[in-house]
């Protein structure tokens, strides 16, 4: 159970007693500052009873005792220990008893004050020793110090063996608190980005038949909250995290990504990632001039690890042109499209006078999900460039013809099926066949003016093809899209793009099969991401086993998976989104509105989203209607 307000983490199991194994414990900025936290009351452990996330900062545990077993099998103290990710914890304990009650309470401590890279290698070393300090105990090593202090003062400090104790009177009836805080020495009480008034992201909510979509957006929202960010040299910048606890730090894609899939919630995020980002863009002469750096990532079994620098640099443009259309006003667009600019300069040099964009290793096939980011990057940027007046759109958008009439013929592979896209294309000319999650970019166009999709690389057949593929039961595993075909080689349900589900692909698909009109498919995968979600509490993982469902079956958890994670908790919201077909034109002060027609969740209400600035709220009926109930003064339906 992680409880995340970033720079603040708190890890512990279901059981609530934190004792030091794995990753338990209190950590801030990537530092463990309280490893062991163990309860004991008359000299037991309360026996746990319930465990569970009651925000995404604050996890609840709840545990009883017996002090009199002759009084039979009833409890008569409730414990109730409420974590924060902050390192507070406050522990509560409750009698039912009938008479007055005097009960011992013992707290034994200990940290290694280990850093978390260390932590999930096993390379930490044993317990720090402890010294008394005010009203609780302190920890010191070269690396930094922290200290935790306790509210009461305890009766009783045991530095040799980390111990706080209290003597508590409860009457029948009656309740006693200690409040446990853990803090770096010299450091503040943590104030986390996303409980700040000036938090980029709109507090929206959702209604419906289907009681799951408000639990979920609205869970979607707080995880998003917790793993905000402030750019250290700029503060008034923020963005995600990738995911807790393993990357809270700023990874290009994933941010990009779940800026964009967020958009729904507002413009701000989008302008803080990409002026972050901005400032990463290398510059100078050499083939790299114009890209966001990013590291190499895993691509499955077969394909070597590939680029997301690449990624990155396309997704930057796209993102700040549909920011646009969103909203993002004049004076931020402008400020931002340099950088974009020095984007789209990359990708022409880059491909030159060659047809696709190939990967800056050398020897590696061209990748098909990175020329369905270079076409739309090439179109939405072409139209950027365009509104602002700068030159080169029509460079863009003519290669980007050359490329989808190339990719058409040379990314097709025909089979009995009826064809399907290839992975990819080795050196030599051949195709990589196999089917995977990736080919769901080729459904993602992005948007243009007045609501208008941009044309995708695949033809209408291919299209349809495709989304016949993502629907059948090799690639939709009944709990979303497995990142690859159940019937390939090497397909592992638990491979993190070798066959599990990946949330924030279930969301591209369904978005882009829905756009494309295939909705029985589109559907299918949302069922599945909503049935999924509920098993999860509705904070989605970055991906879980691509086993087929069946009845009374759950989804079972990957053991490396971030939980939460940035893409997975901005997907809830694209999902959302995307039955209520939501295509802003804040520059042509427009808004479009192309719903699911076949409404798969019933009737639902979006409220509190944000579009051209202002509050906006929308209603999808279960016939399949949309109507806006709020929206920005002058902001006109579109056709």
């Amino acid at each position: 159970m992680i409880c995340v307000a970033l720079p603040g983490l708190a890890i512990s199991t279901e059981a609530g007693q934190m004792t030091g194994r794995g990753l338990e414990g209190f950590y801030r900025a990537g530092r463990r500052l309280l490893s062991r936290c163990e309860l004991r009351v008359a000299g037991r452990e309360p026996l746990a009873v319930q465990a569970r996330m009651a925000a995404s900062d604050r996890a609840r545990f709840v545990g009883t005792l017996r002090t009199s077993p002759q009084a039979g099998p009833d409890p008569d103290v409730i414990v109730e220990r409420n974590r924060y990710a902050d390192g507070t914890e406050r522990i509560t304990l409750h009698s039912a008893a009938p008479r007055p009650l005097r009960l011992p309470v013992e707290v034994s401590l200990g940290t290694d004050l280990a850093d978390l890279g260390s932590i999930a290698s096993g390379n930490t070393g044993p317990e720090l020793p402890a010294s008394v300090h005010a009203s609780g105990l302190r920890w010191s090593c070269a690396a930094g110090s922290a200290s935790l202090t306790a509210e009461p003062p305890p009766s009783d400090a045991l530095a040799s063996s980390g111990l706080l104790r209290w003597e508590f009177d409860l009457p029948p009836g009656g309740s006693r608190s200690v409040e446990l805080r853990a803090r770096p020495d010299g450091a503040g009480p943590l104030r986390a980005v996303g409980r700040a008034a000036t938090s980029p992201l709109a507090a929206a909510h959702a209604e419906g038949d289907d009681l799951r979509v408000s639990a979920l957006l609205r869970t979607s929202i707080e995880d998003l909250q917790a793993l905000l960010m402030r750019d250290s040299a700029n503060p008034a910048d923020t963005h995600l995290a990738a995911g807790a606890p393993w990357r809270c730090g700023l990874a290009p894609v994933d941010a990009l990504v779940a800026a964009r899939m967020a958009l729904p919630l507002g413009t701000g995020l989008a302008a803080g990632t990409l002026r972050t980002l901005a400032r990463t863009q290398l510059t100078g002469p050499g083939p790299q001039c114009g890209m966001i750096p990013g590291p190499r990532r895993d691509a499955g079994p077969h394909l070597p690890p590939q680029c997301t620098g690449t990624e990155a640099t396309l997704l930057f443009p796209a993102l700040l042109a549909e920011a646009r259309r969103w909203g993002l006003t004049e004076q931020e667009t402008e400020e931002l499209l340099p950088a974009a600019e020095r984007c789209l300069t990359w990708l022409r040099t880059t491909v030159g006078e060659d047809t696709y964009l190939r990967d800056p290793y050398p020897g590696v096939p061209v990748r098909c999900e990175i020329q369905a980011h270079a076409h739309r990057a090439a179109l939405l940027g072409a139209d950027l460039l365009d509104a602002c007046g700068r030159a080169g759109g029509t460079a863009l958008r003519q290669w980007a013809q050359t490329l989808r009439t190339a990719f058409r013929k040379d990314f097709w592979v025909e089979d009995r099926g009826g064809g399907r896209p290839a992975a990819g294309r080795a050196p030599d000319g051949r195709p990589v066949p196999h089917l995977g999650a990736a080919a769901v970019h080729l459904l993602d166009t992005g948007l243009l003016g007045e609501g208008a999709p941009a044309p995708g690389l695949l033809d209408n057949v291919q299209t349809e093809k495709l989304a016949r593929l993502l629907g059948s039961p090799v690639m939709d595993s009944g709990w979303g899209l497995r990142g690859l075909g159940a019937k390939e080689p090497g397909f592992n349900p638990f491979g993190h793009r070798a066959g599990a589900v990946r949330v924030q692909e279930t969301a591209v698909a369904v978005a882009g099969l829905a756009v494309a009109g295939y909705e029985k498919e589109a559907n299918s995968l949302l069922r599945g991401v909503l049935g999924a979600a509920e098993t999860f509490a509705y904070r989605l993982p970055e991906m879980y086993a691509g086993e087929q469902r069946t009845e009374g079956s759950a989804p079972l958890p990957h053991p490396a998976a971030c939980r939460p994670a940035a893409a997975p908790a901005a997907a809830g919201v694209l999902l959302l989104t995307t039955l209520a077909g939501i295509r802003p034109d804040a520059p042509a002060g427009t808004v479009t509105l192309r719903p699911v027609r076949s409404a798969p969740l019933g009737e639902i209400g979006l409220t509190g989203l944000r579009v051209a600035g202002a509050p906006f709220s929308v209603r999808v009926s279960r016939l399949g209607l949309a109507m806006v109930e709020e929206a920005a003064d002058g902001l006109q339906l579109g056709v």
